[in-house]
């Protein structure tokens, strides 16, 4: 079956959680904690060889280097302006931010942009996919004797077990580092269907599991080698790609097709007219959309995948990227004698994301209690700097519940988009007021005024004033028509609000985190709608 192509996990497969972070969720004020903007384009590390590159010891040891653990490191040195962190990766490259693999990188006019990483957000402004430059960080061999301390980075490294008595990891080369306060941040790995991982290596050797730098580069470049990609997914990444893929398949001769097992594009985050116009506007960037798509079995003949559906119907293609979700990295949890939660998948921790007294896990792996919304395990870009940078300041002696609620947000191109926070899972009830769209109404136009096109270090750290509906009478709110220019969608459990999407509605997502956080009954959602403005010019 194919599932979802991202990100939050819930007890039945059809619920996304949703969090605002874009995907990562907001705070209550803009601190020196906060991810900064990324810096100029980095060049990628060489990968740590000889075991004297490994510090025998690490007062803060981050085990990860995505957003999340880059956001705790940055956490930790505002708080402890002389401490000591390790960051310790899998991959080659230095902590770098994962939305544009799928957004701007594929819409850069420069040539060179998969190679420096550097690209154009939709206001045109410049910026690194990398956080920050190697300039900002100390070598992993002078971490120990750094006057004020700093973050170093050990790259191509795996922690393979951790021993929590004695508070100390092995790595896969056989070195141990000790700690005195471990952070996980591991985040997963793409899902494949089964189908596929049985077909063999031909078929293998054409698919793409899309997640970092190195999938992007590959799939750009078979991008303009191939006549045909299959997306299987009809999730945010998933559609994501193929708008990508589809706005350059007229100039490349590039066959885009997309699959999924859904009535249309994000069926299960989006009411089914808001999926279908989605799926609409996918087509119009030029791909073909294939629903109600379950795949039997992929097999490779005469140069060709052939992907058979479970209906009979037959597509062939020249490569296929499988967007199915995403499976939390939790290797550690039998070594370090940590609870995995059952139904979410991600380590188990507390309110203030310990797993243990000395260890917290944030990011995707992480699976924490919501006050408002329960148990959860979120999967976005916001949620990873939120957590992280919470999981950093409860690292240097906070003790602060997480509460704040992430966001996420998705863009098809730069002129439609969505912002959404809370439980966006279309199987609850909703109630969706829309709006003529303005040319100020497209993810261009809000990068524009905020700056920047990650949107939740926009959204994160803005703060809801008082709640003041508009004073002009609105027109009637457009319902169910053709053109959803933008508007507001409240998804609904026992009458309450427990999540909201904002249909190229921006810069307004701290008014839904209050909507949300107060959990009242509302009479009229029509009346909760203009809190939002949308019917402002």
């Amino acid at each position: 079956l194919v599932t979802e192509s991202v990100v939050e996990a819930s007890v039945p497969e059809s619920i996304i959680e949703v969090s605002v972070t874009e995907p990562v969720a907001e705070a209550p004020a803009v601190t020196q904690t906060a991810v900064s903007e990324p810096a100029p384009a980095a060049e990628p590390v060489e990968s740590t060889a000889a075991h004297s590159d490994v510090p025998e010891h690490a007062p803060y040891l981050l085990i990860g280097g995505g957003t999340a653990s880059f956001a705790a490191a940055r956490s930790i040195r505002a708080r402890d302006p002389g401490a000591r962190v390790l960051i310790v990766t899998e991959e080659s490259e230095l902590p770098y931010m994962r939305p544009p693999l799928s957004k701007e990188l594929w819409f850069s006019d420069d040539p060179k942009a998969t190679e420096t990483l550097s690209f154009k957000q939709w206001n045109g402004k410049e910026r690194s996919i990398y956080f920050q430059p190697p300039s900002f960080y100390v070598s992993p061999t002078d971490l120990a004797k750094v006057e004020n301390g700093g973050v170093a980075v050990l790259t191509g490294r795996k922690v393979v077990h951790m021993d929590v008595r004695e508070n100390k990891v092995k790595l896969s080369d056989g070195a141990e580092i000790s700690y005195e306060k471990c952070l996980i941040a591991t985040g997963g790995v793409p899902r494949n269907l089964q189908v596929i991982d049985r077909a063999g290596e031909e078929v293998m050797k054409r698919t793409t599991l899309f997640r970092k730098i190195e999938d992007f580069r590959s799939l750009e470049k078979i991008s303009r080698e191939v006549k045909s990609i299959t997306i299987i997914g009809g999730g945010f990444l998933g559609s994501e790609l193929a708008c990508a893929l589809g706005r350059r398949s007229t100039d490349l001769g590039l066959e885009v097709i997309q699959m999924f097992p859904e009535k249309g594009n994000m069926g299960k985050v989006l009411p089914e007219y808001l999926s279908n116009w989605t799926t609409e506007k996918v087509r119009k960037e030029g791909v073909n959309i294939i629903m109600d798509a379950v795949v039997k079995n992929v097999s490779y003949k005469n140069d060709k995948l052939e992907i058979k559906l479970k209906d009979g119907r037959l597509i062939e293609t020249d490569h296929v990227v499988a967007a199915v979700g995403l499976e939390p990295s939790v290797e550690l949890a039998k070594s370090a004698g940590l609870e995995v939660d059952s139904d979410f998948g991600g380590y188990r921790v507390n309110a203030e994301l310990q797993a243990r007294s000395n260890i917290w896990v944030a990011g995707d792996a992480a699976c924490f209690y919501d006050i408002k919304l329960g148990r959860r395990r979120v999967e976005h870009h916001d949620h990873a700097v939120v957590s992280g940078r919470l999981a950093g300041e409860n690292m240097t002696g906070a003790s602060k519940p997480y509460w704040h609620q992430s966001m996420f947000w998705s863009d098809l191109g730069p002129d439609v988009g969505y912002e959404a926070i809370g439980i966006v899972d279309s199987s609850l009830p909703t109630v969706g007021v829309f709006a003529k769209a303005t040319a100020k109404d497209t993810p261009k136009a809000a990068t524009e005024q905020s700056g920047t096109g990650i949107r939740s270090e926009s959204e994160t750290e803005a703060v809801a004033v008082t709640l003041k509906a508009e004073t002009t009478a609105p027109p009637p709110p457009v319902q169910q028509k053709e053109d959803y220019g933008k508007g507001v969608v409240f998804y609904l459990r026992d009458n309450v609000v427990v999540g909201i999407v904002l249909w190229n509605v921006f810069n307004r997502m701290p008014i839904a985190r209050k909507i949300i956080k107060d959990g009242e009954q509302h009479a009229d959602l029509n009346e909760v709608a203009k809190l939002f403005n949308i019917h402002e010019d």
